[in-house]
């Protein structure tokens, strides 16, 4: 019996020892930007990892700056990421309802293009994307990153939004239809109402994707004005003669705070609707 508890200790003490070491692995890098934007000069490189003098010169160098739009493309992101998932929240509801609620011909076939096309990383497609963007002339355009990115939410959200749904009993659809409630009414009034913990994890999801992108966002965007702040943050560091590395940090904190604060409010909705997805019912 006190062998069992040994190896018991042993195993919850090594279990133990990696989260430390997993979670000292994750903060460690943030807490290093976070200090260098309090760090005077424009090197990330320091002896010590807390600054000997503390200064919010670089956060009001983003603000200040002529050479660097902050501001304009803090907007232009908040901008994009907002409409993308609005219309990708409720492109990705009404196709996942349909498969959920359903039974028609070629849903199965639907589904499995759903989940081969999910399959394929998204970049294997920026070229053809890049010339049809061309020809309808919406290079350089925010609207061309909207479309994108809202259509290509329903092949990553499908799939969980119908596990989600899968799990709310039909019998709720069938008393609304015997009072005369339409399909619509069904979606609007009874669904929808049930569905916060999922709506919330979709609406987050596809939120952060267009907040943080700059793959494509560098190969549609030209003109600085038009810039996110993924890109905009990288012109700063992507020459030598741009080595601003703490006005950087600066830049990433503030990015980085919308998030975090979104995710700690909402991380119980977070949980239940992502396991309420994975959940076939």
């Amino acid at each position: 019996m006190s062998g069992m508890k040994m190896k018991k200790t042993i195993r919850l003490t090594l279990s133990y020892i990696v989260l430390v070491l997993l979670a000292v692995t994750a903060v460690y890098p943030a807490l290093w930007v976070v200090l260098g934007s309090l760090r005077p000069g424009k090197s990330l490189y320091s002896k010590t990892l807390i600054p000997e003098h503390f200064t919010l010169d670089h956060y009001k160098e983003l603000f200040t700056s002529n050479t660097i739009l902050f501001g304009q493309w803090y907007m232009n992101t908040l901008k994009i990421a907002v409409c993308s998932m609005l219309i990708g929240v409720l492109l990705t509801l009404l196709t996942s309802y349909a498969v959920s609620r359903f039974r028609f011909r070629g849903r199965q076939t639907a589904l499995s293009t759903i989940l081969i096309l999910g399959m394929f990383p998204g970049f294997m497609s920026m070229i053809a994307i890049y010339l049809l963007l061309k020809e309808f002339h919406l290079l350089d355009t925010h609207l061309a990153l909207i479309i994108v990115y809202a259509a290509g939410a329903p092949l990553g959200g499908t799939f969980i939004a119908k596990g989600f749904l899968d799990t709310i009993p039909r019998t709720l659809d069938e008393a609304a239809k015997i009072d005369g409630a339409s399909n619509m009414m069904i979606f609007t009034r009874i669904i929808l109402p049930l569905s916060k913990p999922m709506l919330t994890y979709m609406a987050l999801t596809q939120f952060v994707g267009p907040w943080v992108d700059f793959i494509f966002a560098r190969l549609v965007l030209r003109t600085k004005e038009n810039w996110t702040l993924a890109v905009g943050l990288y012109d700063m560091v992507s020459s030598n003669q741009n080595t601003n590395f703490t006005v950087f940090s600066a830049g990433a904190v503030l990015i980085a705070i919308p998030i975090t604060v979104l995710f700690m409010f909402l991380q119980r909705l977070l949980v239940d609707g992502l396991t309420s997805g994975a959940s076939k019912g």
